[in-house]
């Protein structure tokens, strides 16, 4: 398998992780604040080497929910890249890879995931997640809910869940996002970037 790229940027946070294999080789995360959305090309162009952009085979970027800004800079570069490399382009959601993050490094009863991740006015987003060898499968997708109807649709699930809470900051999700992407891309997976759409959540204001 040539090498893989994975980008988080839906926070002020900058995650960049590659590798060969299904585990990243090197992970990067940088608190740029509002300067992500300018500096991020020169973070990717010196976090790269000794790699070269014709020895990606794949490229995942996280699609949201998250900040607007972050997110579709991100998505936007991630889909011209894989578009110019002619290379599949994962797209994962922000809440779907907390979650596989989240049941790699504890010991869950379950392997259903319930994630939440503040929005704005009091809201949040919520999503519940399927853990599987082969990676995550969704349950319910990300939507925005109050809390008391986020509250109702976890106790109403059909099955048990074990309750995650994102904090505010994701880009160390980065090493997580790369390895769905790589499990994906093992499994023979292809998709074409075209099919990689952002999840903003909420509009800018």
């Amino acid at each position: 398998m040539g090498y893989g790229l994975a980008l988080q940027t839906t926070t002020t946070e900058l995650g960049l992780a590659k590798g060969t294999g299904l585990e990243p080789e090197q992970v990067q995360v940088w608190d740029l604040g509002r300067s992500l959305s300018t500096d991020l090309h020169d973070y990717l162009q010196n976090f790269l080497p000794p790699q070269t952009w014709q020895d990606l085979a794949f490229i995942a970027i996280a699609q949201g929910p998250g900040g607007f800004t972050g997110t579709r800079i991100g998505m936007v570069t991630a889909r011209t890249l894989a578009q110019q490399l002619q290379i599949p382009l994962f797209a994962f959601s922000t809440l779907a890879t907390v979650a596989w993050q989240s049941a790699q490094a504890a010991a869950f009863s379950t392997p259903w995931i319930a994630v939440d991740y503040p929005a704005r006015r009091g809201e949040l987003f919520g999503g519940i997640y399927h853990i599987t060898p082969q990676g995550v499968e969704t349950a319910q997708g990300d939507d925005r809910y109050t809390p008391e109807q986020w509250e109702h649709t976890v106790a109403t699930f059909p099955q048990p869940c074990q309750r995650v809470t994102a904090g505010e900051q994701l880009g160390h999700t980065v090493g997580a996002l790369f390895t769905l992407g790589a499990m994906g891309y093992e499994g023979g997976d292809r998709p074409h970037w075209a099919q990689a759409q952002p999840f903003y959540g909420q509009h800018p204001v």
